[in-house]
């Protein structure tokens, strides 16, 4: 067997948290990261045989059962990821009936998955439905963004044509816009079912006055979703209290989508 420790898929888990503790997403253990790994690449590096324990999920998944995802700690700290994956991380199997996660390495000192699993398991099942492709769910905390939720209404198309008017990069990064949840208690399978409808439509999802769901192809793709949110959102709230002098157009974000061919919601538009 290689070294799990060397593994690619946990020296991303290491750098995108790191990274995201370092941009102050993720407060003290604000935040969590499931990623859907390939079950031959794990085979190469644990005895997928080896269940070091069972750990009931508090949901039934039943279209994930038998997928790996390597997942990040309840009351775990990312800050503390890279230094100590094997505590902080761990590597789960969906059991055949969906219910149980069958831990294969990882959570070292006891631990377990991050309270939030259903709700990342409920948008794996609708994301993977939109696009087989998409195996990150991310979630975080970054400040600018929160911070938008209070001077901001909380509506999908208003929010996502702010942001769009930010950058000359956002229409191109998502086009498909921002979906918007209202304040929901957390932790909860009512956030998380509320959370994979609206990932139906959307690979990043506001959780009013807490923080941002965001879901992509790779840990790449996916942060850079949500940066590309964030530097928005710090644009407009450094520019927020400021006569606005200069816009960037519908018209020109139309000019954007086309050129780039990418598929737009041309009803966050005022055309």
């Amino acid at each position: 067997m290689k070294d799990i420790l060397k593994a690619p898929f946990v020296e991303e888990m290491k750098k995108t948290t790191a990274n995201m503790y370092r941009l102050g997403w993720d407060e003290r253990n604000g935040g969590n990261i499931s990623y859907l790994l390939d079950e031959r690449e794990v085979g190469e590096y644990l005895d997928l045989k080896r269940v070091i324990r069972t750990i009931p999920t508090g949901f039934c998944a039943p279209s994930l059962a038998g997928k790996i995802f390597i997942v990040t700690g309840t009351g775990k700290y990312f800050k503390n990821v890279e230094k100590d994956p094997e505590n902080n991380l761990g590597i789960i199997r969906i059991s055949k009936d969906g219910k149980d996660a069958e831990l294969l390495w990882g959570y070292s000192d006891g631990g377990k998955f991050t309270s939030e699993l259903p709700a990342h398991l409920m948008s794996h099942a609708a994301r993977l439905k939109v696009d087989p492709e998409n195996r990150v769910v991310m979630h975080s905390h970054p400040t600018y963004t929160l911070a938008m939720n209070y001077v901001h209404e909380l509506d999908e198309k208003k929010f996502t044509h702010t942001l769009w008017e930010m950058c000359t990069e956002c229409i191109v990064v998502f086009p498909d816009g921002v979906g918007v949840l209202p304040w929901m208690l957390c932790g909860t399978n009512s956030i998380g079912e509320a959370t994979a409808e609206k990932m139906k439509e959307f690979r990043l999802v506001i959780w009013a006055m807490h923080g941002i769901y965001g879901a992509g192809k790779t840990l790449d793709e996916t942060f850079g979703l949500i940066e590309t949110v964030e530097k928005a959102a710090q644009i407009y709230m450094l520019t927020a209290h400021l006569p606005r002098l200069n816009t960037i157009k519908d018209e020109d974000m139309v000019k954007l989508a086309e050129f780039f061919k990418v598929k737009y919601r041309k009803d966050f538009l005022n055309l």
